[in-house]
């Protein structure tokens, strides 16, 4: 692997351009159709530059979705501190997992995800980096519902880490069906699946649904 740049403040802007163009261009086309060279071109760099700060292609991947996690982090941080309501919170964590992408994310960024899910299962490297970006998920959501239990608003026998990591696959499902466009996962079906799910193990009381009745046949 490549040694890494010196981390001086052109380098950081020019690593960070070449991950904004990977990012955008894994989500567009998928991992196993972007080259190095389609993410210099974007960039406006050369091939040698981006494996110089990179190394592989796996390394590339994993960096694009941090990059891409980063902003999604800082506005949901931002946003879940600005607001105090436990199921106004929760309201919008599982909106946001209902959704394309949060304002400043990278657009289509779910592509990322799916991409490496698939590629952890053989790549080791990328294997590490799904175990702690998936950890980082589940621990905001821990978070939320652990102020929510001690504010009174969840019930106080409610193990907490076993919550976030079944209520997180519950999203990760839902959110994907979302992202490959189901014609039953609807936004706003999965966004009431989900908050079924949260209300019925936090022992809150239901609120409306989004969905439309399905009509009788």
């Amino acid at each position: 692997m490549a040694e890494a740049a010196p981390q001086t403040e052109g380098n950081e802007a020019r690593r960070r351009a070449m991950l904004q163009a990977a990012a955008e261009l894994i989500s567009e086309r998928g991992f196993g159709e972007t080259r190095i060279a389609d993410v210099a071109k974007r960039a406006g760099t050369s091939s040698g530059l981006v494996i110089y700060y990179f190394g592989t292609r796996d390394r590339l991947l994993v960096d694009a979705l941090r990059f891409s996690e980063e902003a999604y982090y800082d506005t949901a941080s931002t946003l879940l501190d600005e607001e105090s309501d436990f199921r106004k919170r929760l309201s919008m964590l599982v909106g946001w997992s209902c959704v394309p992408s949060l304002p400043g994310e990278v657009s289509g960024s779910w592509g990322l995800w799916l991409d490496l899910w698939a590629t952890a299962l053989r790549h080791p490297e990328v294997r590490d980096a799904r175990d702690e970006l998936d950890g980082r998920w589940r621990d905001l959501v821990e978070r939320i519902v652990a102020e929510g239990q001690q504010a009174g608003d969840v019930a106080a026998d409610v193990d907490l880490r076993r919550f976030a990591l079944t209520f997180t696959i519950v999203l990760d499902g839902l959110s994907t069906q979302v992202a490959l466009d189901d014609k039953e996962i609807t936004s706003d079906v999965a966004y009431d699946i989900a908050m079924e799910y949260a209300e019925q193990r936090l022992g809150l009381a239901p609120s409306k649904r989004r969905a439309k009745a399905a009509r009788k046949r």
